[in-house]
């Protein structure tokens, strides 16, 4: 029996439990929201489907979850320039989240924005091991880096590191071909202001974080060892430490299992130290 908790059931909380249970990936839900309306609504919504998942409302059995997503707080909207932004206004609701996770055994996954600042402040306010806090971003950077990559007639592997936001680093030097400066900063550009396109049009992001966090949570329930980038809580990884940033990563039902550290080249190592710097700075205020 696999328990997956959601705390904070809004646009990407509720779409995850929805893709949970109808994907197959948990037997249980454990459902959290401050709004008892909105989270009413959401296990009414679930019910209405005809899925035979059991949806648990009580915040204590979140203890007892095998992964727990934080996807509390406020999202983007286009009034808000950068996920940075919301590091203040989304404070209470993931110490909120990090006093729940007090004894919590299982995997944490956090989502709430600014992601690698807020993965880091859980990690260290709950105490849980860092192994057992991944940060969600890499891998919907990845994917538009790789739609980006497409529409260029550009192949390879596509990932992208460092922060999920405006300190990116999206990796060219594994692609089929060299890419030059200009065309790089010119995707870089493009990839900052992939999310906001979606945002201005629709009011927020939902359909590519939450299936990316249901993979995440299959990966992690499954054992299954795969490559994926996530933000870790960093201790000397790629010369950076006192902060989580996208790294390549092999996930498992312990969490993260190894960080592996790639070789970078000079532009992708001078941004790699650039988001070590700013984010690094948004950590140190986090838990000030």
């Amino acid at each position: 029996m696999a328990r997956l908790a959601v705390v904070g059931v809004g646009r990407i909380g509720g779409e995850v439990a929805y893709l949970a249970s109808s994907m197959g990936i948990a037997d249980e839900l454990v459902l959290y929201d401050s709004a008892p309306e909105l989270l009413k609504a959401q296990v009414l919504d679930l019910q209405h489907t005809g899925l035979e998942t059991d949806i648990i409302t009580d915040k204590q059995a979140i203890r007892d979850a095998d992964v727990c997503i934080c996807s509390a707080g406020l999202p983007r909207n286009p009034s808000v320039k950068t996920r940075a932004d919301l590091l203040d206004a989304n404070a209470v609701a993931v110490n909120e989240c990090a006093a729940l996770l007090k004894g919590f055994d299982g995997i944490v996954i956090t989502v709430t924005n600014p992601m690698d600042a807020n993965n880091y402040l859980l990690c260290k306010q709950s105490g849980i091991p860092r192994e057992r806090c991944i940060g969600f971003g890499g891998q919907l950077d990845s994917a538009r880096f790789s739609l980006a990559l497409r529409s260029r007639g550009i192949t390879g592997f596509s990932f992208v590191l460092g922060e999920h936001g405006e300190h990116q680093v999206p990796v060219f030097s594994t692609l089929s071909r060299q890419i030059p400066l200009p065309m790089r900063e010119e995707i870089l550009a493009e990839l900052r202001g992939s999310s906001m396109d979606v945002i201005k049009g629709k009011g927020g992001t939902v359909f590519g974080p939450a299936l990316h966090i249901a993979h995440l949570t299959r990966m992690i329930l499954s054992d299954a060892r795969e490559l994926v980038i996530c933000s870790s809580v960093l201790e000397g990884e790629y010369g950076i430490s006192g902060c989580s940033l996208g790294v390549p990563v092999r996930i498992g039902k312990n969490g993260i299992q190894s960080i592996e550290e790639w070789h970078l080249d000079e532009w992708e190592q001078d941004k790699m130290d650039q988001a070590g710097k700013f984010v690094g700075e948004l950590c140190r205020k986090a838990i000030s």
